[in-house]
């Protein structure tokens, strides 16, 4: 008798119980589906809202010529994608076209990339062997004038497209330095940009080799396969991989570059975004492998995008340590969305991540081993390296005075350390830091 009446005990607790989760959930779907229906409320009455002040400027706008459908909803998209980040743009149909005939390769222009910062477009990083190079154009430049007409409020591709050109036409340009707070005006001539991505391999000394890439593009991979295969030659023991002013390129180079010195499965950089669409992660793969070289990688305020999912990878992986100073910070995905009218959006739609994790977007990589260097010292390095070596004294006020490269002087330094010692100096350079 006691059992039955606990057993009947035991199930009207069960049922109590069910009933009340029952009771929960019914009252968590039910306020899930009242803020559905609330933000669906709040979206009707924000895009009424957006209805109303349409018609108010059509029908009271002074210039008529300005107020049509296209124009009104075009501005009021450019607007709207412009003000998530400066990487998001709204792309009329011709803007969209013009982006896609970019993917050629070849183009005239300039030669320097350029970013958002601070409202105004800003170099990343000029490319060597340019009109805007030897022009003196230099890394945080704000380009506040093109052709006597402000910058100010543009979108970035409005921009470039008036800074690109036909090759042999002129294009004056007025920047502002922030450090000196000077304005120059430039008369440039436009050039077709061709810019090789590997440049100056060579064997330094001690067996320490040299490879500079300058843009990771659809040959940077095998162009420093060759360049590593001739340094093999000659009896490689370390390398400098030199990443300073490389405004970056092609994901699928960065991920070809970086699995040559990881092994194989190691991971190398993930996006993350707000779908399983935006999650991507890339590991090395590759048939050739050079895991024995220490290396040192350079990198400056020029490094940007590819270059950072490199310096990242190697320098998470403990495969090399950084020498020189902050990356640029540009680790975000745009994807490209065409739409039914033949324009399209660019849209953030994912961050790039280090294999340990680190954020690279607006926070760049840190080095290892501080060095700073002015861009102007850079900039007078690279003339005084262009010089034929038997070349009179210089006349040029910029290359009266040599510039010594102290961070390559510095990488060099700990390579031949981490040669002499083995792997256990390479931890203590972290200590270097002034």
């Amino acid at each position: 008798m006691q059992l039955n009446k606990l057993g009947r005990g035991v199930g009207w607790v069960l049922l109590v119980v069910a009933l009340a989760v029952n009771l929960a959930v019914a009252a968590r779907l039910h306020a899930r589906e009242t803020t559905k229906g609330s933000d669906r409320e709040a979206a009707y009455e924000k895009m009424a809202l957006f209805t109303k002040v349409l018609e108010q400027v059509r029908e009271l706008y002074v210039d008529t010529n300005k107020v049509a459908y296209t124009n009104l909803i075009y501005g009021a998209m450019r607007g709207m994608l412009q003000s998530l980040d400066p990487h998001s743009q709204f792309m009329d149909p011709a803007t969209y076209q013009d982006m896609k005939d970019d993917t050629s390769g070849q183009f005239g222009g300039l030669g320097v990339v350029i970013g958002l910062k601070d409202g105004l477009p800003t170099v990343i990083a000029p490319m060597e062997d340019t009109p805007g190079f030897r022009a003196g154009i230099l890394p945080g430049d704000k380009i506040i004038e093109v052709d006597g007409k402000t910058t100010e409020g543009l979108a970035l591709d409005e921009v470039v497209k008036k800074m690109r050109g036909p090759p042999g036409t002129k294009v004056t340009i007025r920047i502002l330095r922030p450090k000196t707070q000077t304005l120059r005006m430039l008369e440039l001539i436009r050039a077709e940009i061709n810019v090789p991505s590997i440049k100056d391999a060579q064997m330094l000394e001690d067996g320490i080799g040299y490879v500079r890439i300058l843009t990771f593009s659809e040959r940077t991979a095998d162009d420093l396969q060759t360049a590593l295969d001739g340094l093999n030659k000659q009896g490689l023991r370390a390398l400098v991989l030199d990443l300073r002013n490389n405004p970056g390129g092609l994901l699928v180079a960065a991920v070809d570059v970086s699995q040559k010195f990881l092994r194989k499965g190691d991971l190398i950089v993930a996006t993350v975004g707000r779908t399983e669409k935006q999650k991507m992660v890339e590991k090395a793969g590759g048939r050739v492998h050079y895991l024995d070289q220490p290396i040192a990688i350079l990198v400056n305020g020029g490094s940007a995008s590819a270059s950072e999912i490199v310096a990242g990878a190697l320098q998470d992986q403990h495969r090399a340590f950084l020498v020189g100073e902050k990356t640029f910070g540009k680790g975000s995905v745009q994807s490209v969305i065409p739409l039914d009218d033949g324009s399209a959006l660019r849209l953030t739609t994912a961050k790039y991540y280090t294999p340990s994790h680190r954020l690279i977007h607006e926070h760049g990589i840190e080095p290892d081993v501080v060095v700073p260097m002015a861009p102007e010292d850079w900039h007078k390095l690279w003339l005084q390296r262009q010089r034929p070596k038997n070349a009179p004294a210089a006349e040029d006020e910029e290359l009266a005075q040599p510039i010594t490269d102290a961070q390559l002087g510095r990488a060099v330094d700990a390579l031949k350390g981490v040669l002499a010692y083995g792997k256990r100096a390479q931890p203590q350079l972290a200590a270097q830091k002034p």
